[in-house]
């Protein structure tokens, strides 16, 4: 029954264009085809991965970032209360204003004592400074080194000028040794991405993120399976030629370097404008999903590869949108350096002093909440 049911899924009719089919897929005359067994290698290329961060981190990342002077600041903990952590992990991490006050009178402290405590548990569960940096470095290594062997593979292939010539002679495309291991090595990272998710720094688009991993991967390995591989060789090369720019963009920002990081971010900004919402969609999605129209009528194979290609296309426009609020902020006018719109933004007890003093106002002005003078037990900083 699982063979039966395993022939249905697997159907050449499925998978390729009428009068093709796997069979097409196999080894000949000294041609070598991609084979489903192959993927079986990004597996230990993640491990490695995963283990060559670690070396690359300690080794390289942390020395450079002392070199660069960027350093974690001090972080006051907030003190241990079996009352505000039963809250804070089981209710919420930003309690309101009445759920504040009650908490005050369950716990016996302030209402301020309240606030601090909060916004130093909150700064607990953050990332620091050194841990975003050695992550953006070893990002910024990868993709850069990736757009680079990317261009080494494609520079001398014709589909690269001409992109309708990726159809050229499919499914009987040859598989060159340059394309399987740039295919493996970007399978595998992306692979170690996922298993290294919950250590990684987590932003406010994580969840497009998780999306972003998984129809990248389902994309690659599917057009190394049905030998889309010059079209994917393409959409890989457009991916990796922006995001260096971003990932130098946050090591500048960790490191202080306000103006260059505004001028790499610009840069990054248009890289991405470009291959993301112009080359992407209307060159390699268009020779993807109109022009084979032209050559062979829908097959099943052919929606499933241009809906994950439409996929990544609304992840890049959602981002666009973050990426111009970004730009935006550093015009004239404006800040003077890039905050990245995913990131949560570390509070601070200076915050609450000034609460403190807002509060301190209010009450020499005899103002009133629900019928009562706020609470102002004039509390030391230590507290």
């Amino acid at each position: 029954m699982l063979s039966r049911l395993s022939e249905q899924i697997w159907a050449d009719w499925i998978w390729f264009p009428e009068g093709h089919g796997w069979a097409d897929l196999t080894d000949r005359d000294g041609q070598v085809f991609p084979k489903t067994q192959d993927l079986w290698a990004t597996i230990p290329i993640a491990l490695c991965f995963l283990v060559c961060r670690q070396i690359f981190e300690r080794t390289v990342a942390t020395p450079f970032a002392s070199l660069l002077g960027v350093s974690d600041k001090q972080r006051f903990r907030a003190p241990p209360n079996p009352i505000l952590e039963s809250y804070f992990c089981s209710t919420s991490k930003h309690p309101t204003q009445s759920s504040i006050e009650s908490l005050s009178k369950q716990s016996g402290c302030s209402v301020r004592q309240v606030q601090r405590w909060f916004r130093r548990r909150r700064n607990q569960d953050r990332p620091s400074k050194l841990k975003k940096f050695r992550e953006a470095c070893w990002r910024f290594t990868f993709y850069l080194l990736a757009f680079f062997a990317g261009l080494a593979v494609l520079i001398d292939k014709p589909w690269l000028y001409d992109m309708k010539q990726m159809w050229d002679g499919f499914p009987k495309m040859p598989l060159l040794p340059s394309q399987y291991w740039y295919y493996m090595i970007e399978l595998g990272f992306y692979i170690s991405l996922i298993f290294s998710v919950a250590s990684d720094v987590k932003r406010k688009d994580f969840k497009e993120q998780i999306i972003h991993h998984v129809a990248t991967i389902s994309l690659i390995s599917f057009s190394w399976l049905v030998n889309y591989i010059r079209a994917g060789t393409l959409i890989m090369l457009v991916h990796d030629a922006s995001d260096y720019l971003m990932e130098s963009a946050k090591i500048f920002n960790y490191a202080g370097w306000r103006k260059t990081c505004n001028f790499i971010f610009t840069m990054f900004a248009a890289v991405f404008i470009v291959t993301r919402l112009v080359i992407l969609p209307f060159w390699i999605i268009y020779t993807t999903w109109v022009y084979p129209l032209t050559l062979y009528p829908p097959f099943l194979g052919f929606y499933f590869f241009n809906g994950l290609m439409l996929v990544l296309q609304a992840l890049h426009i959602f981002w666009a949108v973050l990426i111009l609020r970004m730009v935006v902020k550093f015009l004239p006018g404006n800040q003077d350096i890039v905050e990245d719109e995913r990131s949560d933004k570390e509070e601070t007890d200076s915050e609450d002093e000034a609460e403190g003093h807002e509060h301190r106002e209010k009450f020499k002005n005899g103002h009133v909440q629900n019928g009562h003078t706020l609470l102002n037990n004039n509390h030391s900083k230590a507290d």
